[in-house]
């Protein structure tokens, strides 16, 4: 073959080939490269999230009085969910046109950098409101990287995998964010069990997991730069499909489909935050002097939520698996009915203060959020055409997460609040999940459609409004 026809024989390869080429020691090197930076963004965001709920308002709102100060605190966690659209369309931009795997290192950093300055951030009593300031400023910049870590993560998983096992190779990000959570609450826990207990956790034993994000960064970089391009990138490229706005089409033609996709994604958001976003942590320890419901001990509480997680991520690697089995509708219909079955149980465990109880709540809890979570890569990647895959998932993702679980702490907390009890906050809940659930019956089932420009004609048709794969 002449170096002509070998160049027109590149150019015409489709992702189905190139997807056969994946060696299976590259293979496991994506899915270790995808576990790792995820789990080093998402230990990140979710260690901001419960510090927010047990000590920024003491450290950065006191003068606004207790209940305000937790408002506030709590808001600050939902800020970066309204960069998340901003940092989506950023790196979902540049993820469909110059790769997935660069993206995916500035997202790292950027994230690494944000959360390392926000443990040696200044309080309030030492520079006044130039500290609450500078959080939310740093909390702004852990925004726009997560809105564009998740869908350059799975991307490179899916993307390599082979049709028959991409729910299981997209778990391997999914399963990034519990383990996030069990080194963030682990982290936690001994800081204020062992390392820094009482008043010496709120002077400087918070900083220190904070700070441990700069060596975690490093170790996701080396890990991450070891890792090809996806070769549904490489095609694309080669066939010159790439799109040169990719966000005016997405919603010229997918307008739609973004909005029933965010929706599902929006009853897991609400109802994973409970615990992801610092809710439920706060709302267990809150001392009963100060009008809390339960007036429990910081470590238990962070150790009962450390167990769950591991739970959490059982159940999202086996869902995403099952999903390659029974489709990833049916897998999601499991998860809304195993939410609506717990969602009644679970405060009632909370409230009797007891640690091995609220452990179980929380971990019968996780089952409907595995169920929704584990093949949530999979899914949001064979519902958008490859040209746009990258800003389709990624804004997808930043549009959900601002409708479920950005402010999800922040109206617990205020309905708690005005109503004095937390069955008000199960039905905010289980409404959240019902409007999910209905999303995805709309969603059609896309399970094992091919991924590359050689589909792009048949994933711009038929999206939603249908049952059959």
């Amino acid at each position: 073959m002449t170096g002509r026809d070998g160049q027109r024989g590149l150019e015409t390869m489709t992702t189905a080939s190139l997807a056969r080429a994946t060696t299976p020691a590259e293979l496991r090197r994506v899915a270790f490269a995808t576990v790792i930076g995820t789990t080093v963004e998402w230990y990140d965001f979710f260690l901001y999230a419960s510090a927010a709920g047990l000590v920024f308002s003491q450290l950065f709102f006191q003068p606004a009085g207790p209940q305000a100060a937790l408002l506030l605190s709590f808001a600050t966690v939902g800020v970066s969910f309204l960069f998340r659209p901003l940092g989506a369309f950023v790196a979902g931009h540049f993820g469909d046109r110059i790769g997935r795997k660069k993206m995916l290192v500035i997202t790292l950093f950027l994230m690494g950098a944000a959360t390392t300055l926000i443990g040696l951030l200044p309080t309030y009593d030492q520079i006044g409101i130039i500290a609450p300031a500078l959080l939310v400023l740093l909390r702004i910049l852990q925004g726009l990287s997560t809105g564009g870590e998740w869908g350059g993560a799975v991307l490179m998983a899916v993307e390599h995998a082979p049709t028959g096992r991409r729910g299981r190779f997209g778990a391997f990000p999914q399963i990034g964010v519990p383990i996030g959570l069990l080194l963030a609450s682990g982290m936690l826990a001994l800081m204020t069990g062992v390392i820094s207990p009482g008043a010496a956790f709120l002077e400087w034993g918070w900083r220190i997991p904070f700070l441990l994000s700069f060596v975690l960064i490093i170790v996701g970089y080396v890990v991450r730069r070891k890792v090809d391009e996806s070769p549904v990138f490489v095609a694309l490229a080669r066939n010159k499909e790439r799109r040169r706005v990719p966000i005016v089409e997405l919603f010229r033609h997918h307008w739609l489909l973004v909005l029933l996709a965010a929706l599902t994604f929006a009853g897991n958001n609400a109802a994973g935050y409970m615990t992801t976003g610092g809710y439920i942590q706060n709302y267990a320890t809150t001392p009963l002097a100060d009008g809390g419901l339960v007036g429990m001990e910081r470590t238990p509480v962070l150790l009962a939520v450390t167990g769950s997680a591991i739970v959490w991520l059982i159940v999202t690697w086996f869902a995403g698996s099952l999903s390659d089995r029974i489709g990833r509708r049916n897998t999601y219909i499991i998860g809304w009915v195993a939410f609506l079955a717990t969602v009644f149980v679970l405060f009632p465990l909370v409230n009797t203060g007891d640690p091995w109880l609220l452990f179980l709540g929380l971990a019968l809890f996780t089952i409907g959020n595995g169920f929704t979570y584990g093949p949530q890569a999979a899914y949001f990647a064979e519902l958008f055409p490859a040209s746009i895959r990258y800003t389709g998932v990624s804004v997808t993702y930043a549009i959900g997460a601002i409708l479920g679980g950005a402010f999800a702490p922040t109206i617990a907390t205020w309905l708690v609040q005005v109503t004095g009890s937390s069955t008000s906050v199960a039905f905010y809940i289980a409404g959240m999940i019902v409007i999910a659930f209905a999303a995805t019956l709309l969603l059609r089932d896309r399970t094992g459609i091919p991924l590359g420009g050689e589909a792009e004609d048949e994933q711009s048709r038929g999206q939603v409004y249908g049952a059959r794969r």
